[in-house]
């Protein structure tokens, strides 16, 4: 049986939200709350915004495991939804230890407390990365898996784990493989806000904004359109909506979902800037430099999965509604959630 977001079942506690304090775990919060279902966020702030939530915070790491072990005895979550884990590329090459302690390590320990409290739904945050160099265009679910960096690593080890719980255990889990994640709240109340910044949008509107001179185009060579590489942008509250359609499909009984997030449309980075010009009425300057190793040509989601599972359309897909949510966000607080 498959369920709406507006038939969430909210069963004897609140759903744990790990991560809810961060850019896609807060919308999702959010989200759970507009439709009533209590919401426990569970974050320890390393890269989260506690004044980005308004739900019941704890302020912990996923490595505590009596932390974590109380937070499930006291509050009694059914349903975790699971975005805490490390997500820079780089990052993980220079530091794989950090990504197989954080992502891997500290999941494990999540699904074994859940495990210990009848806490049997989990939707986690998993990524196109996992698929590697796409062999072919556009990357459906059914495209090898084959990650090239140690994050799509991590994460593919991540639904690994859960498919083996889920098999062993009676668990039943989501994995969503995200495309590039983007936009802000339509209120202009939640946006994207990192330290250091590593994404295309917020660098691009940063120009706009005064705060950086220009922005780095890294090879205008590839075998695209215009040159650039090729991206697959979701609206962040797009985002939010396929978890809640994901953890209430896991609800109506489903065991097992892995699906793409993306919306089958790819943009290039000169289209992107181009757009972003427009949007914001700022020139933008931007200047071509070599490539990045690792960069794909072109990275756009297929297949039809979560349509016909989650009955989800993504509303907000337009690369101008995209960068206009983000750039109101941007305006509006210019110091990130400090303003």
């Amino acid at each position: 049986m498959t369920l709406s977001p507006d038939e969430l079942i909210a069963p004897e506690g609140p759903v744990l939200v790990a991560g809810g304090a961060g850019y896609i775990g807060s919308h999702t919060v959010r989200a759970l709350e507009e439709r009533g279902v209590p919401v426990l966020v569970y974050d320890n702030l390393s890269t989260g915004h506690a004044e980005a939530v308004r739900a019941p915070l704890i302020v912990a790491d996923l490595s505590d495991r009596d932390a974590l072990r109380a937070s499930l005895t006291e509050h009694k979550p059914k349903a975790v939804i699971h975005f805490a884990a490390k997500c820079y590329v780089g990052e993980s090459v220079t530091d794989p230890s950090k990504y197989y302690r954080e992502n891997v390590t500290y999941t494990w320990n999540l699904l074994e407390e859940m495990r210990a409290a009848g806490c049997m739904h989990i939707v986690f945050s998993s990524t196109c990365a996992t698929y590697g160099d796409p062999v072919e265009m556009p990357i459906t679910e059914s495209h090898p898996q084959n990650p090239i960096n140690p994050y799509g690593h991590t994460k593919l080890h991540m639904e690994h784990m859960m498919k083996d719980y889920s098999r062993a255990y009676g668990m039943s889990f989501a994995a969503l493989r995200y495309f590039n994640a983007a936009g802000a709240a339509q209120d202009a109340s939640l946006g994207e806000h990192h330290e250091p910044e590593t994404h295309l949008i917020p660098l691009v509107l940063q120009v706009a904004a005064g705060k950086r001179e220009e922005i780095l185009v890294f090879g205008d060579d590839y075998p695209t359109r215009d040159g650039s590489c090729i991206r697959d942008y979701i609206h962040v509250e797009d985002l939010a909506d396929a978890h809640l359609r994901a953890l209430a499909t896991l609800q109506g009984g489903e065991r097992q979902i892995l699906c793409n997030l993306g919306t089958g449309t790819g943009y290039s980075v000169q289209e992107m800037i181009d757009k972003a010009r427009e949007v914001t009425g700022h020139a933008i300057p931007a200047r071509t430099v070599k490539r990045r190793e690792g960069d794909p040509p072109e990275l756009v989601s297929g297949g039809t999965l979560a349509r016909d599972l989650l009955g989800w359309i993504p509303r907000r897909a337009a690369l101008e509604d995209i960068l206009r949510d983000a750039w109101r966000f941007h305006s509006e607080h210019p110091g990130g959630f400090a303003r």
